[in-house]
């Protein structure tokens, strides 16, 4: 439970779920299981994580709710996908693309740590514009391609159900870098877009019997992260937005050379 605390603050603060946190650590506890278990116990929690965090950024005002639903349909055929196969992946081989994949991540995001761009002027014709008032009265206007949008949502579906992470580590860079989406609005719409992608997945395992292996420990860790992710949505208020994404690349980084060097 106290892992499970730790996974849903951080994951909450930063948007990314807690999978990216949860896998490796699940990684060095059980040796002996298989990527399918693991993945299905990690994504079964960032359901719990994404949910009670959508809750309190719900009451921040802060999901884009069209944008999401938008990205969350197109997830939802990668998870699936995704779901089924994990299990055709050898643990050594999984271990060595989760690292690499970590790593990536933290070196773009270290390169690229600002904020969206502001929207000035008129939107190109291929994109749609987006304006969001939080609860503090704050309105953000900016402008994307839904299209390509979509298609980065089909992926990052794949990639989240197959190694159980959630997909927020690059759901999140993607709504800021790509996407134009402000920082804490991307935090916000991606824990929404994580809570209907990692059902789906987590659907599959229940389903394929997978996560019978690991109920134990689901239901523990998903108590945790209840409770983890409303505190971390409040300490997402206090935190500037720059700093969510310096604190996401270190993490990821750290996380990543970690679970690379397990790999050999």
């Amino acid at each position: 439970m106290p892992l499970g605390f730790i996974v849903g603050t951080f994951g909450t603060l930063i948007g990314a779920g807690g999978g990216f946190i949860l896998v490796p650590v699940l990684l060095l506890l059980y040796p002996d299981k298989s990527p399918e278990t693991i993945t299905s116990i990690s994504l079964a929690v960032v359901f719990f994580n994404a949910l009670s965090g959508s809750f309190a950024y719900a009451k921040m005002k802060r999901i884009d709710y069209k944008s999401g639903l938008i990205f969350a349909v197109c997830a939802i055929p990668g998870s699936i996908l995704g779901a089924f196969t994990t299990p055709l992946i050898p643990r050594n081989v999984f271990d060595g693309v989760f690292g690499v994949l970590l790593i990536t991540a933290s070196a773009f995001l270290m390169m690229k740590p600002k904020n969206s761009k502001v929207l000035e002027g008129a939107a190109p014709k291929n994109h749609i514009i987006r304006s969001i008032t939080d609860i503090k009265g704050v309105n953000h206007v900016f402008s994307y391609n839904p299209v390509l949008g979509a298609i980065i949502s089909i992926l990052v579906g794949y990639l989240s159900s197959l190694l159980g992470i959630g997909g927020g580590i690059i759901h999140v860079p993607v709504l800021v870098h790509v996407l134009n989406f402000p920082v804490h609005l991307a935090t916000a719409t991606s824990h929404f877009v994580l809570a209907v992608m990692s059902l789906s997945g987590t659907v599959v395992h229940i389903a394929s019997g997978v996560l019978s292996k690991g109920i134990m420990q689901t239901i523990a860790l998903s108590i945790g992260v209840l409770f983890g992710a409303q505190l971390g949505a409040r300490l997402s208020n206090r935190f500037h937005g720059v700093w969510i994404i310096r604190s996401l690349a270190v993490a990821l980084g750290l996380v990543g050379i970690r679970i690379f060097i397990m790999a050999f």
